[in-house]
């Protein structure tokens, strides 16, 4: 089922999710509308407190990115990372990503992320997982987490990008 998407400032997006206890057919179903919901707005991430869940999910399908295969640009359902209360348990380099969110629709912004992480966590039926990655997946990860934690992508632009940003939406939404 396709849920709504909060959209910024709704305060529900500022709070800290919690970890998951049971992974149950409950968990299941959210899995499986968060991923509903975020391909049907086009999204690459989303987090479970983005549809009003406080709780320590998040899903990422990155688009394929090979021009030689005929797959390109399209987010496979085998390409789905499902993870349950995730950790990053390494940092490491720096790159600046052109970053958009769906809770922030139509608003994209330069940020500085960690290059590759690796990160520790659960999969829908309680099993542990670590993964390596850099670049593009890198970012979603740490973007995704964020989320986790009650804090929005636009938090890290540069001072006066944000306040920028701020006086632009306030603009758009009194349209």
């Amino acid at each position: 089922m396709v849920r709504e998407i909060l959209v910024y400032p709704d305060p529900i997006l500022r709070k800290k999710s919690k970890d998951v206890i049971s992974f149950d057919e409950e968990l299941h179903r959210l899995l499986d509308d968060m991923n509903e919901t975020m391909m049907a707005k086009e999204g690459v991430g989303l987090a479970a407190i983005q549809i009003g869940v406080g709780l320590n999910v998040l899903i990422i399908n990155l688009p394929v990115e090979d021009e030689l295969s005929e797959d390109n640009g399209k987010q496979l359902p085998e390409n789905l990372i499902e993870a349950i209360n995730p950790k990053i348990t390494h940092k490491d380099g720096e790159l600046v990503f052109n970053e958009g969110c769906l809770s922030v629709p139509g608003y994209h912004g330069e940020v500085k992320r960690a290059n590759s992480v690796i990160v520790e966590y659960f999969n829908r039926y309680g099993e542990k997982q670590t993964m390596e990655c850099e670049g593009f997946l890198a970012v979603a990860w740490q973007h995704e987490m964020e989320h986790l934690t009650g804090h929005l992508f636009i938090e890290n632009l540069p001072f006066l990008k944000r306040k920028k940003f701020e006086k632009e939406w306030k603009k758009r939404k009194k349209k």
